[in-house]
């Protein structure tokens, strides 16, 4: 799982600028939230991204053609 972290914390500090206080909790939160999901790294990193992110509940609706008319 740490390598998990690792990658998530890797690539959302390309995102985000963090301070190293910052850096810190949101490792412990990702820590967190991947404690009980598994064991497949891969798997692990993307959902990890994607709670930081704010993706792991929202989803996108498809643009319908009516959408992009208006």
């Amino acid at each position: 799982m740490q390598a998990a972290i690792d990658r998530v914390m890797q690539t959302y500090v390309m995102m985000v600028n963090l301070t190293p206080k910052q850096e810190s909790d949101v490792r412990a939160k990702v820590s967190r939230f991947l404690e009980d999901k598994g064991d497949d790294e891969r798997r692990l990193a993307v959902e990890g991204l994607r709670h930081l992110l704010g993706h792991a509940t929202k989803r996108r609706r498809a643009a319908s053609a009516q959408d992009c008319v208006e």
